[in-house]
């Protein structure tokens, strides 16, 4: 005679809930397009903070969406500067101004920014054990690049928070290891 067990069927029911949730995260968001790569003219391209440039004739995936935002929202921390001459370009987007290093702000990638609807509100981002407060100034553009525009850098993946140099102190990172980080986020 076979017998029941309450917990093993309890854990593969949350099991098959969390495959279902995972499966339906990554079937909301998928690619938009692609654009070809163009090689950026001689000192156009700023490589500060170890920006990529575009390569000639490479496509890049587009996205017009991000992930579903949670309490929880796992993204990709890169470092951006948002200063005049940093490697984040022109003014930010939200305020037409450029941001001190010194000042924890971020750009989202589109889905996230939303049309805007982030701007100049807080999120909190949170790794290393830490958690930081940082203002939405700007977006990290997932449908465009490779153009004087975006600095002739690819579009941003769907999953990124680009953020200032404050943001990576106050998250007590050690500086060899600004650049990519795996974090998660939130409205604040």
């Amino acid at each position: 005679m076979k017998r029941f067990c309450p917990k093993a069927s309890f854990l593969l029911f949350v099991t098959l809930i969390l495959i279902g949730f995972v499966y339906s995260e990554a079937k909301n968001c998928r690619p938009s397009g692609a654009i070809r790569g163009k090689k950026a003219p001689p000192g156009q391209c700023n490589q500060e903070n170890d920006s990529d440039c575009c390569v000639r004739g490479k496509m890049y995936t587009t996205y017009k969406c991000s992930p579903s935002v949670s309490p929880h929202t796992k993204a990709y921390l890169t470092l951006n500067s948002f200063q005049k001459g940093g490697d984040g370009g022109g003014p930010s987007e939200c305020d037409k101004r450029y941001h001190s290093d010194d000042t924890p702000v971020v750009a989202l990638s589109t889905g996230w920014f939303n049309h805007r609807s982030r701007c100049l509100n807080n999120i909190t981002i949170s790794a290393n054990g830490r958690s930081v407060v940082a203002l939405v100034v700007d977006e990290c553009d997932s449908t465009k690049g490779c153009d004087d525009e975006h600095d002739y850098q690819p579009p941003c993946p769907n999953n990124i928070v680009d953020a200032s140099k404050a943001v990576w102190k106050a998250l007590n990172v050690p500086k060899e290891q600004w650049g990519g980080l795996d974090i998660t986020w939130s409205d604040a």
